[in-house]
C-alpha cells in the first residue's frame, strides 16, 4: 500500500465511499459529505481525494456502463478495498480510545 496515513477528508471520503448505497460514484459522495457535514465540498476535492485512496490501495475503481444522462460515457465506480476498511476501523479505534480518555477525565 502506497502511503500508510490518510487526512481528515481522505478519511471522510472512504467513510462516505461505504456509507452511500451502491453503485458508487463521484456525485453521491460528494452530495453525502455536503449533507453530513453541512458545509460545501468542491467535486474537485473528491475526486482528488478519491485517486488519492486508491493510489494507496484504499479504494478499488472500476467503470459502469455508459449512461444517456452522461451523454453515454461510463461514471467510475469505487468500493473500499479490505485495506480500506481495515483502515476506517483502525482510526475508529483511535478517536474511541481518544474520546474514552476524554470522558474518563470528568
Amino acid at each position: 500500500m502506497k502511503g500508510d496515513k490518510i487526512g481528515e477528508f481522505e478519511e471522510l471520503t472512504l467513510l462516505a465511499v461505504r456509507a452511500v448505497e451502491p453503485p458508487v460514484y463521484g456525485v453521491p459522495v460528494q452530495q453525502f459529505l455536503e449533507q453530513v457535514s453541512r458545509r460545501r465540498v468542491a467535486m474537485g476535492a473528491v475526486y482528488s481525494a478519491l485517486d488519492r485512496l486508491e493510489d494507496k490501495g484504499l479504494l478499488r475503481s472500476s467503470l459502469g456502463g455508459a449512461t444517456p444522462q452522461r451523454g453515454g460515457k461510463a461514471k467510475r465506480l469505487y468500493s473500499a478495498t479490505p485495506a480500506g476498511v481495515r483502515m476506517l476501523r483502525e482510526l475508529r479505534a483511535v478517536r474511541e480510545r481518544i474520546w474514552q480518555t476524554i470522558e474518563d477525565r470528568r
